[in-house]
């Protein structure tokens, strides 16, 4: 994976490639970065761009390069270390991830599980620890990196490099080290000579803290909408208005955004506008008809709903302060611009938020399994007790 093919990140991808360039590279570092952020896809891209053959050249071969040319901010993506680091098979770059045994008292390596890894990166580059697990149909299995894992990680990297000037571990989620971890300790503190260790963790705290002290952090910050939203449009095909809706409900999660283009046909819109002309102007027939609809889609779709409502009312409040006419405002899709203003007449600033926890409360009880009907009764009540008193309803 080169750097082009991860969506967003630029800064944290100039300060990995000015790392190289300026002879900066620590020998462990720490990629923290929450679900869908691309810490993974920012790692790997960083181990292909540190054995590349061209990135050798350049920086520690003496190519002319270096002196006459601009520098290399990416990996080639054509030398034959690019073409094994795509399909993870280069010699010199070594991987570890939580594993399940395969049978009982087996004590399972991630080298066992080495096809599988492959498929999981090429289909799901952004996916979590739960999307691995099921991908190994990990049922209630607890995936973990076993003592018997850093023994093989010591083994690997005290040999010598097989082609490349670095040997390089990428170790996923060392949140699934427990005390069997500090065997690392003397590696990752006096390594063997360019040796480099990339660690991809989201829980900072769930980490050793003997190992968290040993490395260098970089902190991957959450992708921008405009960053989710682009890269829908380049690699799904998405067209820009879905591809910002969806952005704006995932809160910077690309994997989220991902997992939302099931329903990217969907018109969230009209799904708001029919609930507020159920409770506020159609009556019960028109409000029931319409939770048994709601109530028939599944938790992900009904969550979807339910954030990107939330999301019209963040944007309605950030418009009543930076105004209609605003530089921020002009970008906005006009038929989000216009629903917004309407939302604004319809609801004050304290209703607003009130609304705002309503359903942010609804969310989190749906992803617990509450029962949709249910909930969405007793949440239209809530809205209609809060909105009924605003002089100015104004419903579609």
């Amino acid at each position: 994976m080169v750097f082009a093919e991860v969506a967003g990140q630029s800064e944290i991808k100039n300060k990995l490639t000015e790392m190289v360039q300026q002879n900066r590279l620590s020998h462990a570092l720490l990629f923290l970065g929450r679900e869908g952020s691309g810490a993974l896809p920012l790692a790997l891209a960083f181990a292909q761009f540190v054995v590349c053959e061209k990135v050798t050249e350049m920086f520690y071969g003496g190519s002319p390069y270096s002196d006459n040319g601009p520098l290399l901010s990416d990996a080639c993506g054509k030398c034959s270390a690019c073409n094994r680091a795509v399909a993870l098979v280069h010699p010199d770059i070594h991987f570890s991830y939580p594993v399940i045994p395969k049978k009982s008292g087996d004590k399972p390596l991630s080298t066992d599980y080495a096809a599988e890894w492959r498929e999981f990166i090429r289909q799901s580059p952004y996916g979590n620890l739960y999307d691995w697990l099921q991908s190994l149909h990990a049922e209630n299995k607890q995936g973990n990196i076993t003592a018997e894992e850093c023994n093989d990680i010591i083994r690997k990297l005290s040999l010598k490099t097989f082609e490349s000037r670095f040997k390089v571990l990428v170790m996923w989620m060392p949140e699934m080290l427990g005390k069997e971890g500090n065997k690392l300790l003397k590696l990752i503190e006096e390594p063997p000579p360019n040796t480099l260790f990339l660690l991809v963790a989201e829980n900072e705290s769930l980490i050793l803290p003997t190992i968290l002290s040993r490395c260098q952090l970089v902190k991957i910050p959450a992708l921008t909408d405009e960053d989710i939203a682009r890269a829908l449009q380049s690699r799904a095909g998405v067209n820009p208005e879905q591809s910002r809706q969806i952005a704006a409900i995932c809160e910077g999660n690309y994997r989220e955004a991902l997992q939302q283009l099931n329903h990217a046909g969907d018109d969230w819109q009209h799904l708001v506008r029919e609930w507020l002309n159920a409770v506020l102007k159609n009556g019960p027939i028109s409000l029931v008809k319409w939770i048994e609809e709601i109530s028939k889609q599944g938790r992900e779709k009904q969550k979807q709903f339910l954030r990107y409502f939330n999301h019209l009312l963040e944007q309605s409040v950030r418009i009543r302060i930076l105004g209609e006419n605003s530089e921020w405002a002009s970008r906005l899709p006009v038929s989000e611009k216009d629903f917004i203003l309407r939302i604004n007449k319809m609801a004050s600033l304290e209703q607003q938020e009130a609304l705002a926890e309503e359903l942010d409360k609804a969310a989190y009880y749906i992803e617990r399994n509450a029962n949709a009907k249910i909930l969405f009764h007793a949440l239209s009540l809530k809205l209609f007790h809060i909105l009924r008193d605003k002089a100015r309803v104004t419903p579609w």
